[in-house]
């Protein structure tokens, strides 16, 4: 079961994940590829780790850029489940 982030850790979020951005109580990331077929690419495999996780991004693609935002719509916040689905992510890189 996914818990909401303590503001601790929260606050800590720029050092533990320091390619996200946090605002308005989600993390918050782009990315820019070299064409549309690496981007789509990417977010596939993304699709498929959110999928086995049962945890879905917020996303958008615009030919060669990717954005992601994570919260847990459940739980009204930043939880665990975003921690560890944004540095599954960024294993991908």
């Amino acid at each position: 079961m996914a818990s909401l982030l303590p503001q601790s850790e929260r606050a800590t979020l720029s050092n533990t994940l320091p390619h996200w951005q946090v605002e308005a109580g989600r993390l918050k990331r782009n990315w820019q590829f070299k064409d549309f077929s690496e981007a789509f690419a990417f977010m596939t495999r993304v699709a498929l780790l959110a999928e086995a996780m049962q945890h879905h991004p917020n996303w958008s693609n615009v030919y060669n850029r990717v954005s992601i935002e994570l919260t847990t719509h459940d739980l009204g916040g930043l939880s665990d489940l975003d921690v560890q689905l944004a540095r599954s992510i960024d294993a991908l890189c």
